[in-house]
């Protein structure tokens, strides 16, 4: 058997183009563009590609991009400062704080102090309370993007069994909540997990976010089982030069999976798309009016 591999670029391909299209009908029909303001403190060179890919993507979508670069020693009142007057502008439908930030800044104080309903990358106490008792709430992008892909290959998951490797806020826990949602039997394994092997066998699927390169093989797989692989590992190749891998070993785990994502090219691009229509529904939801179908939760 060999498994389907769930094409990430192509998938996020199709959101983007569908977001596209509803912010074409939104500034058409209501004159509303949606607006991203993403914050950058200091220069990590990572952090610099993603913000710029974030806006290069805003922009093609049709939505307003604000890119706001700070140097590294700005102190935790101007970033405060400008978090506000990015929640009281309302050409800002969406906030972003590129994580992660420089030491001497306080994380949760940050995240907190974007409104909720600004808050697209879904991490604000408030977002993270609402999706737990099942309201609406703004998704962390990459645990959505993998609802996607999910709901796409399965249609219903209603039943299965799901075992998430990995409790990180932005992606284990938050992965749970919306496999809980789908009406999953679902399980929160980890490092401490006892008989891990045994525990993920057991999984319809199986989530991977535990960034440790290549930990998932084969023996932690059932025979036909969806993998989803979120691990990104930065690996030195033979040759000298670095490519990416994923936390499970694709060579192994894909003769025996029924459904896997790659790495690069599987769970990846849907993050960004996945910020594209949290912020489309974040502007919706401001004006009352409809959100995209089927691209929410």
């Amino acid at each position: 058997m060999t498994a389907t591999i769930i094409d990430g670029k192509l998938f996020a391909a199709g959101v983007r183009a569908r977001v596209a299209d509803h912010v074409a009908r939104l500034k058409e029909e209501s004159g509303i563009t949606p607006g991203l303001a993403c914050v950058l403190v200091g220069d990590n060179p990572a952090s610099e590609i993603y913000v710029r890919n974030k806006g290069k993507q805003t922009v093609e979508a049709g939505m307003h991009s604000f890119q706001h670069k700070l140097p590294a020693e700005t102190s935790q009142e101007q970033l405060l400062a400008l978090i506000e007057q990015l929640n009281t502008d309302p050409s800002v439908n969406g906030i972003l704080v590129q994580l992660p930030l420089p030491g001497h800044l306080d994380e949760s104080l940050v995240i907190n102090a974007i409104a909720p309903e600004k808050d697209v990358d879904g991490f604000h106490i408030q977002n993270v309370g609402r999706l737990a008792t099942g309201q609406e709430a703004m998704v962390p992008c990459t645990p959505l993007g993998c609802l996607m892909m999910l709901r796409d290959l399965h249609g219903s998951l209603s039943g299965l069994n799901a075992v998430v490797v990995g409790r990180s806020n932005i992606v284990g826990k938050p992965m749970a909540q919306l496999l809980l949602r789908e009406s999953c039997t679902v399980t929160i394994a980890h490092s401490r997990t006892k008989d891990l092997q045994a525990v993920c066998r057991q999984a319809d699927i199986l989530v991977a976010a535990v960034g440790r390169t290549k930990m998932i093989t084969s023996d932690y797989v059932k025979e036909g089982a969806t993998v989803i692989d979120v691990g990104i590992n930065r690996i030195e190749k033979p040759d000298g030069k670095t490519g990416l891998v994923g936390d499970v070993d694709f060579e192994s785990v894909s003769p025996r999976a029924g459904a896997i994502t790659p790495v690069p090219g599987g769970v990846g691009p849907m993050t960004i798309a996945c910020l594209l229509v949290n912020t489309l529904t974040a502007a919706c939801r401001t004006h009352g009016l409809p959100e995209p179908k089927g691209l929410t939760v």
